[in-house]
């Protein structure tokens, strides 16, 4: 599959921030347009290949989530919309077209950020399975004695991540020091409202052949609202960003699932395992310039992003439009 009509980087005549996969521009009225590019990143790097739809494809899925989270009564988000029509036509200046943003862009509240990651884990993989062969715990959460890599945990578990500039890399932090990152009333609300999503989430993929190993959350206060001195007090956070994606989750078929090592995934977990063996062999060290990716490991992730976009949005299979 060749780069043809993939979107690395949008051109717009707003003002933007740029985050490893999303171009983030300022709307006005309090307003922020998030554009999902097909830019990938693994290690905390941006590889120099896209993957050509993955923008399209994962703000259908996140968008999908949002509105099921919203319908649901678990919590408020960000979105208002995600047609580009409602883009100003003066932000054409640029290279990038309105066509270009057609099905990869997400507009609601701007927000101030919460500084944390609110990761819930499910299973037991990644740097939480490190952790656990470690010390027998997760961010501080103690777990029964003689998990396998990738077993089922008794029930979901919260484990808080700072949240790292790009390039640098997330860090694994205990609930009280996330608490004072935010504050105890902010935490223990995105604390709860991010276990309870998980919780309602997980029964709704695994329905459809998917399990959601973990994820991760981003959770902000919309300008404008109360806010105590301290930053840490006022208005209730609400779900920013996206959700429940290939991109900040793990997906398993559950039909194949076998814990006591690593699994399949529709997630880019392909990539990551096609880096792993150029690292072993001394091609790349995980350090910025990421190494071009071949043709078969942006089809094979491309395939298995739609996959996932198919299972849970029931979508028959027809490409990646």
């Amino acid at each position: 599959m060749g780069n043809a009509g993939a979107v690395f980087q949008t051109d717009l005549d707003l003002p933007c921030r740029r985050g490893k996969v999303r171009d983030v521009y300022e709307l006005p009225g309090d307003r922020v347009m998030l554009v999902a590019s097909d830019r990938l990143s693994a290690f905390d790097v941006v590889l120099p290949t896209p993957i050509p739809g993955k923008g399209r494809l994962l703000t259908g899925i996140a968008a999908f989530w949002l509105r099921w989270i919203e319908s649901r009564g678990i919590c408020r988000t960000f979105l208002t919309s995600t047609d580009a029509r409602d883009v100003p036509e003066t932000a054409f200046a640029g290279v990038t077209s309105r066509d270009d943003l057609e099905g990869r862009i997400a507009i609601g509240a701007a927000c101030r950020v919460l500084p944390i990651e609110c990761v819930v884990r499910g299973y037991l993989e990644g740097s939480g399975w490190a952790e656990y062969e470690q010390t027998g715990a997760v961010c501080g959460v103690p777990l029964p004695s003689g998990l396998a890599r990738c077993d089922r945990l008794p029930e979901p578990i919260f484990t808080p991540a700072t949240k790292a500039e790009q390039g640098a890399h997330d860090e694994n932090i205990d609930e009280t020091t996330a608490a004072e990152l935010v504050g105890r009333e902010r935490f223990d609300r995105v604390r709860s409202v991010s276990l309870e999503i998980y919780r309602q989430a997980s029964t709704y993929a695994l329905e459809r052949g998917i399990i959601i190993a973990d994820t991760k959350f981003e959770f902000g206060v919309p300008v404008g609202s109360s806010e105590g001195d301290d930053g840490k007090r006022g208005a209730e956070p609400i779900l920013i960003d996206e959700a429940l994606t290939p991109d900040s989750s793990r997906f398993w078929p559950a039909d194949s699932y076998r814990p006591g090592g690593s699994q399949p995934s529709f997630d880019k977990q392909f990539v990551r395992e096609h880096l792993l063996t150029m690292i072993e062999r001394g091609e790349w060290d995980r350090t910025d310039p990421g190494p071009e990716l071949p043709a078969d490991v942006v089809r094979g992730t491309i395939d298995r992003y739609a996959e996932a976009r198919d299972r849970l949005l029931g979508k028959s299979r027809g490409g990646v439009g």
